[in-house]
């Protein structure tokens, strides 16, 4: 009869050649024949130390070969567990369940051998479902860290035109706001040009008239000067170039200068004024082109009212902290959604705006201190307040 440890050397020699295949592409056959030597060696490597210490144990030691089947299972496969169960049966009916040296197996160790054999393949399944479980865990993140750098890519890609984008947009924001501010100083202009030429063309021509006509032209291009460089310096966020004034003479200022506009519209100008206010440090051509923006709107929102006679409403309050302009006009109103949005940029009710005006106002009024807000008339119309702060004549602020 062959000697047990011979076989168990034939068996540890035999199981050591699997080991030595190189890294190079395999086909099905060795791929096959590659797991199925793991098996071998671990089931051999299970079945010398078994053997050589079963004399030790008055029952068959059979832990190893749970182990071998797991490796095998772990390193090589479903396959190579499989292969490791039918090598550790074998070895086991033939050298450690009685009678020994057979294949056949006595009534009273039939159990446990069923039992060995049970126990073995929910050792395979359980460890190469653990090993696939791992494997497909590990590919799935490998996945997830491609999709994540081809995402990071992308949104750096985004980033890049979206900061170009924002770059654009702010020069057409800069531009349409340089725009919106100066152009009211130059219709002026051409009004006034306008009406020099026919005090000029008058037989006999009115010099005292065009004379006026003239200074007129030179203070509202003065005006467009002053605020171009306003703007620049509102933009650059520096400070306001501030000085004491009276916001009362500035709204008798801007009221007789849309006079005619508004008699031409048929609009009626009226001024609540309280006398005496206390005079605020602030920037006059600014503070101008803020109560100048919102008599226009107001005079543009009266466009098309012919339910209701058509005023605009200028009031200015003040108390110890603060001074308070209100501008009223009987148009159309603001609804609840214009009432929210009409200060944000490029926004606007108007056909043909382009809805600077007001995000320019709010940010002129900020820059002094103050607040700039909307509400509806209650009788038909829209109400814009403003409030500038007082500070004592011998502040710096």
């Amino acid at each position: 009869m062959f000697s047990r440890y011979n076989l168990a050397i034939c068996l540890v020699n035999f199981g050591r050649k699997p080991m030595q295949i190189g890294s190079r592409p395999e086909g099905p056959t060795r791929s096959l024949l590659r797991r199925c030597g793991i098996g071998l060696f671990f089931v051999a490597a299970a079945f010398v130390p078994t053997l050589l210490l079963q004399h030790l144990f008055p029952y068959p030691f059979l832990f190893l070969f749970f182990g071998a089947v797991m490796a095998s299972a772990w390193f090589g496969g479903t396959a190579a567990g499989l292969f490791a169960v039918l090598l550790s049966t074998l070895l086991v009916e033939y050298f450690f369940v009685p009678p020994f040296y057979s294949f056949s197996i006595s009534t009273t160790a039939e159990a446990y051998f069923v039992a060995f054999v049970a126990c073995a393949l929910a050792a395979s399944w359980v460890s190469s479902a653990k090993k696939k479980s791992e494997e497909a865990l590990k590919v799935a993140l490998d996945q997830l860290e491609v999709r994540v750098s081809e995402r990071t890519a992308e949104l750096m890609k985004t980033q890049t035109e979206l900061a170009h984008l924002s770059q654009v947009l702010s020069m057409g924001e800069l531009t349409a706001s340089i725009a919106h501010e100066i152009n009211q100083p130059l219709t002026a202009v051409v009004i006034h040009g306008n009406a020099c030429v026919e005090w000029l063309s008058a037989n006999p021509p009115n010099l005292e008239k065009a004379q006026q006509t003239v200074q007129r032209i030179i203070q509202d291009g003065t005006r467009a000067g002053d605020v171009l460089s306003r703007i620049r310096a509102l933009f650059k966020k520096e400070a306001p170039a501030k000085d004491w004034l009276d916001i009362n003479e500035v709204i008798h200022e801007l009221t007789t200068f849309l006079r005619d506009d508004a008699i031409r519209r048929r609009i009626a100008i009226r001024t609540d004024l309280v006398p005496g206010l206390p005079k605020v440090k602030a920037d006059r051509v600014q503070l101008q082109q803020v109560v100048l923006n919102l008599m226009m709107n107001g005079m543009d929102a009266m466009a098309d009212t012919a339910d209701r006679a058509k005023e605009l409403l200028i009031r200015a309050r003040g108390d110890e902290s603060e001074i308070v302009v209100r501008v009223e006009d009987s148009g159309m109103g603001l609804d609840a959604e214009a009432n929210e949005r009409i200060f944000n940029p490029f926004f606007t009710t108007k056909p043909h705006g382009i809805g600077m005006g007001l995000s320019i106002s709010r940010s002129i009024i900020e820059s002094h201190e103050g607040r700039l807000w909307a509400s509806p008339r209650p009788s038909g119309g829209a109400i814009f307040q403003f409030t500038l702060p007082i500070h004592p004549r011998d502040s710096d602020g």
